[in-house]
């Protein structure tokens, strides 16, 4: 029979002193105090390994900071594991390493991968703005918490100081972005869950916003006010080419020449300057050929058609066009973006089908259009309808100048 081991005590650890040589106080089933000849002492757990058999020894960690308790209940914890077949010291090291990759994986870290990502199917301009606002609101707050760590009530805390600022769209956009982010953590194994999913009940939602515009009884006077504003030909020009193409605002600030096929009668805007990072191309009527015309003694020999007024190396900004129609008496009425609702109306008005509508928009997904019409009939039809809307364009102009078109 086996010779019995004396549990330690308290007193028993607390008492044991160095000698010349470290030695080891036992507690039985394989956990033993080692005393060092520095005094230190050590916790360890002897055993053997479920699959070679080989001793090992698992260090528990050092006395006082873990109390006699406190190494029985790791080396029961060493015992469960032991009789799954599972290596105590393997265990371990498997658990510190998930832990420093968790510590690693940060919001910010995902962040950045998920914006690699995400940047490559949308517009330049959109891609900025979104890392901005990331950048601003959300990296300074809890960018540096582990991703798995992170919960909804700190998330609401973070973004409750930009809702009492009154910027709810804002808000909503990185409510968005946040569980893009979070579900782009999940897909790729990083979490388990999206911790933020149901966030955005706890926030005031934002009011529609329209974008000012006008109707299209309106279009004469438009027209007759950007006829005899003041406005710098480059700018006025922008804002006809804009009205005529149905472009957003910055797809017509930069446009630039190589994207214009003479030739074709066509302009054709790069993916990487479309909201949904997709190419859009645009029959040019006769109207819009003619502005470009205007605009290449100005401009035809550098990069963009419509070049800054100051720094001619670059377009136009998106607040151009919206700037002039302040100017000109627009203020509150009309912005830049409305046209495109403007031509909107007056298209659907005349029954031109709503798809091809849509495709002038740049609204329409590649799947419908190849679904709806093929490439050749596609453009045949926005054509024959841009060519209308030019010409409705060029009446209300003459309308209320006294001429005729």
């Amino acid at each position: 029979m086996g010779r019995l081991t004396k549990p330690l005590t308290n007193t028993e650890v607390d008492r044991a002193k160095p000698k010349d040589k470290e030695y080891n106080l036992s507690d039985g089933s394989g956990l033993s105090l080692r005393v060092k000849k520095t005094g230190t002492k050590s916790w360890l757990f002897n055993y053997f390994h479920p699959q070679t058999n080989k001793r090992k020894n698992l260090s528990i960690g050092q006395y006082p900071s873990i109390s006699l308790a406190a190494a029985r209940k790791s080396r029961e914890s060493a015992k469960e594991l032991l009789a799954q077949k599972i290596d105590p010291i393997e265990y371990k090291a498997d658990q510190l390493r998930q832990m420093s990759i968790e510590a690693s994986l940060t919001l910010e870290v995902v962040a950045r991968d998920w914006f690699t990502v995400k940047k490559t199917s949308i517009a330049e301009s959109t891609a900025k703005s979104l890392i901005r606002n990331i950048e601003k609101h959300i990296f300074p707050i809890v960018g540096h918490r582990p991703i798995n760590k992170v919960s909804a009530p700190e998330i609401i805390q973070a973004l409750k100081p930009i809702e009492a600022a009154g910027k709810l769209e804002t808000l909503s956009k990185l409510i968005g972005v946040l569980n893009e982010i979070m579900t782009f953590s999940v897909n790729t194994g990083v979490t388990s869950h999206n911790a933020l999913s149901g966030i955005r009940a706890a926030f005031e939602a934002p009011k529609p916003v329209h974008m000012p515009t006008i109707k299209p009884e309106g279009l004469p006077s438009l027209m007759k006010a950007l006829s005899y504003s003041s406005l710098d030909l480059v700018i006025r020009c922008l804002v006809e080419f804009q009205l005529h193409t149905m472009l957003r605002p910055g797809e017509a600030a930069g446009v630039e020449w190589s994207e214009i096929d003479f030739d074709e009668q066509t302009l054709t805007v790069r993916k990487d300057r479309m909201k949904k990072n997709r190419t859009h191309i645009v029959p040019l009527t006769k109207q819009t050929l003619e502005l470009l015309e205007l605009m290449r003694p100005i401009s035809g020999h550098r990069t963009y058609v419509f070049p800054a007024i100051r720094q001619p190396n670059r377009s136009c900004t998106n607040e151009v066009a919206n700037n002039a129609l302040k100017r000109i008496g627009y203020g509150g009425i009309l912005v830049a973006h409305g046209m495109r609702a403007l031509a909107s109306t007056t298209l659907n008005e005349q029954g031109f089908n709503k798809d091809v509508i849509e495709m002038a928009l740049s609204h329409v997904d590649d799947n419908k259009v190849r679904k709806a019409y093929n490439h050749a009939e596609y453009l045949t039809q926005r054509q024959e309808m841009l060519k209308w809307w030019s010409s409705h364009i060029e009446q209300a102009k003459y309308t209320l100048i006294g001429l005729n078109s």
